[in-house]
């Protein structure tokens, strides 16, 4: 039938839902919104996939709802990772040939692509993919997740949000969806309805004292205060912040600082030495205050540093969504990548 991203299928429903559907990504959140759309209207009854086995849903997926007389019944298996592993076999047989009585979903934290179970569900029935991180595997785009964040997910709390607010937002706090809507729903209580969330809503707000608190850090890291900078990460993180949702926003002001440092090595790899003020504007960084504390900072970091901050922020990203993303190990990246920033040369 079809393999859609989460955000297509949230905001423009397929017309005929399918017998099987394979929901997987990191995305919680998104995992959870897929599912109920596709329940919607029904029935339905729900396994847990590290102790079902097919034996127990055999019956399940050959009995009709015995309430809803037009829909069909929607049987799940949650965290079906295991159940997929050891129930392979029985699962390409069924979708091969599904029952018509029930719509049957697995619900995944990952599912590779090049197995026949999933060239089976998307070839037949139905494959959504449910991550918020740009990726043309899934479809996603910075511009596609904004629209998302813009439409469905603020219509959900009848807010109007801004695209330069959606951007900030991410920059903040990540890219994964439930935290976005938790601060979403925050800030649809400072403005009336059909008022705009705009970007200096979200910094105002969103920062609080915790925006505060990254601003210490990034101040202490260009110092090479190595012992604040722990300190204030350290507060964040007991205030129940995660090391994902952390990254960005430490990212956010040191990654431009590396932009600046990169700006100046390629002009004067050209032999057209620039003025910092405009290596900064080249940044992003316009404003007087900001130019100023740029300048500061960029100083106590030097050279070497400022040079090794953008593949620096890059490792730490894709090793916080890849190997280091389980509790305890999050937390040690992030603290490693803090220290070796704030380690003054």
């Amino acid at each position: 039938m079809a393999i859609l991203n989460a955000f297509d299928l949230l905001t423009k429903p397929p017309g005929e839902l399918p017998s099987v559907a394979a929901v997987f990504g990191s995305d919680t959140t998104l995992r959870s919104w897929v599912i109920s759309a596709l329940c919607e209207g029904g029935d339905v009854t729900s396994f847990d996939g590290d102790t079902v086995r097919w034996s127990d849903l055999r019956d399940d997926l050959a009995t009709a709802s015995l309430f809803d007389f037009d829909g069909k019944r929607a049987i799940i298996v949650r965290d079906a990772d295991k159940f997929v592993s050891s129930q392979r076999p029985e699962l390409e047989k069924y979708a091969a040939k599904p029952g018509t009585s029930n719509r049957f979903i697995l619900d995944l934290s990952s599912l590779a692509s090049n197995t026949r179970l999933y060239k089976a569900i998307a070839g037949d029935h139905l494959v959504v993919a449910c991550a918020s991180t740009a990726d043309k595997k899934t479809g996603v785009t910075a511009a596609s997740r904004r629209k998302f964040l813009c439409g469905y997910v603020a219509k959900r709390h009848n807010a109007v949000l801004a695209a330069d607010a959606a951007d900030a937002l991410v920059e903040m706090i990540g890219d994964e969806i439930g935290m976005l809507e938790t601060e979403i729903a925050k800030l649809a209580l400072y403005r009336a309805p059909g008022e705009t969330i705009d970007e200096p809503l979200v910094r105002d707000v969103v920062a609080g004292w915790q925006g505060k608190t990254v601003w210490q850090i990034t101040d202490a890291i260009a110092s090479g205060d190595a012992a604040e900078a722990m300190r204030q990460l350290d507060k964040l993180m007991s205030g129940g912040q995660r090391p994902i949702a952390l990254l960005p926003q430490i990212a956010w002001s040191l990654r431009r600082l590396g932009m600046a440092t990169s700006v100046v090595e390629h002009r004067e790899r050209e032999g057209r030495p620039i003025q910092l003020e405009d290596a900064l504007s080249a940044a992003g960084i316009h404003r007087p205050a900001e130019i100023q504390q740029a300048k500061k900072q960029l100083r106590g970091l030097g050279r070497a540093r400022g040079k090794q901050l953008l593949p620096w922020l890059l490792d730490a990203d894709l090793r916080l969504k890849g190997t280091h993303s389980a509790d305890g190990r999050d937390r040690f990246l992030l603290e490693q990548l803090v220290m070796r920033m704030a380690k003054s040369s």
